[in-house]
């Protein structure tokens, strides 16, 4: 008799961005499904590794990561946002930031407990949730702009409600919260025992001017919140899974006994390369502009096709309808699009948990500039 696999995840399968990353790779369509850049990264901070290796940095590094680093991360905030960080007891580095958003998950919830999330959601939310035998309590996005309706935020507040999380800069939409945003949630949490998790992977990919309101600017919320972010997004290297948490030495604590079990520590010549290049301002400063270039350039590009573009304020996307071309759903599309226009995308629905239909799907456009050109070429000729 064999034994027995009673799945936690019984109603998991392959994910999007591999179901449609394989179709890419079998049609030899360009892949502006996943999100991560096709153009290199700082030769620099490459050289600044390949010297922290032959300078002997190859052992185990610090369980909560490599002091300077988190040194130079406290500093970052500091300038960044005006809060004063403990390098010491309120920063953990982390094997990226989907890894940081479990532990953080996996550090407050008990069965039973509830946890808000806001749809469309990256897709490692739910899972991570339901996990940890809690149960996420899902409010759609108001579409098209993906605001919040905060009303239903207020009604959907309990006795079992344990957090809410936030992503902003916001994947798959572009979206971003605003000030009031925030105040408004602020006022929510008010004399409750609310956590919040906040992903800010995306934090410095923000454009037209808008300005990130990360949670580290605010102290009443920061005081119970556990904020999540990554070094591959923010310095083209996705494939480090190198990422960072920050929360109140009270949470982080207990974030630490989970991590200490599970990875223990991250790689070690990446860390130490990262705290010396993180001196350097301007290569996290300058993002935004760079990312809004090739924003405006994929939308320029994208005018000779007959996609509508929805607003996107920041990360790697864009979300473009095509109900005026299509009664398709949204996955049937984007796969015919990638067999007989050459181009992989994400259709929107597959960040639901029950599958909408808005008829959008969401476009990379951190890509090179001959990726972007050859690929709206081919959806003009679809279209």
């Amino acid at each position: 008799m064999n034994p027995v696999i009673d799945s936690k995840l019984p109603h998991a399968g392959t994910t999007i961005f591999t179901v449609m990353s394989a179709l890419a790779s079998e049609h030899k369509a360009i892949n502006l499904g996943q999100g991560f850049p096709d153009y290199p990264m700082s030769e620099a901070l490459v050289e600044s590794v390949h010297q922290a290796m032959k300078e002997g940095h190859n052992q185990y590094v610090h369980m909560n990561g490599f002091l300077p680093l988190r040194e130079a991360l406290a500093e970052k905030v500091s300038f960044l946002y005006g809060s004063e960080i403990h390098p010491e007891n309120e920063i953990t580095i982390t094997p990226g930031g989907t890894y940081a958003l479990y532990t953080a998950l996996t550090t407050i919830l008990q069965p039973g407990d509830e946890v808000i999330v806001f749809e469309p959601a990256y897709d490692s939310y739910i899972p991570a949730i339901e996990l940890n035998g809690a149960k996420a309590i899902t409010i759609e996005l108001k579409f098209p702009d993906y605001s919040i309706d905060w009303e239903k935020v207020k009604s959907s507040v309990n006795e079992n409600t344990k957090a809410i999380m936030i992503n902003s800069p916001h994947n798959p939409t572009g979206s971003v919260l605003s000030e009031k945003d925030i105040m408004t949630l602020k006022g929510i949490v008010h004399d409750t025992r609310i956590f919040i998790i906040s992903d800010e992977v995306y934090e410095h990919l923000i454009f037209d001017g808008k300005q990130h309101e990360s949670i580290l600017k605010y102290p009443e919320l920061l005081n119970r919140s556990i904020v999540c972010f990554s070094f591959g997004k923010v310095y083209n290297c996705t494939g480090w899974k190198l990422g960072y948490c920050i929360a109140p030495g009270w949470i982080m604590s207990e974030f630490r006994k989970i991590h200490q079990f599970n990875s223990f520590t991250c790689d070690t010549p990446k860390q130490v390369a990262l705290a010396d290049f993180l001196k350097n301002r301007d290569q996290y400063l300058e993002l935004g502009n760079q990312l809004q270039q090739k924003r405006d350039y994929f939308k320029s590009l994208m005018a000779a096709t007959k996609f509508r573009p929805l607003p996107s304020f920041g990360s790697y996307f864009q979300i473009y309808s095509y109900g005026h071309l299509s009664e398709e759903n949204e996955k049937d599309f984007a796969v015919r699009l990638t067999k007989k226009a050459g181009v992989a995308t994400i259709p929107v629905s597959a960040f639901y948990r029950e599958a909408t239909n808005n008829k959008v799907l969401r476009f990379c456009f951190s890509k090179q500039n001959k990726t972007l050109e050859a690929a709206a070429e081919r959806l003009a000729k679809f279209s």
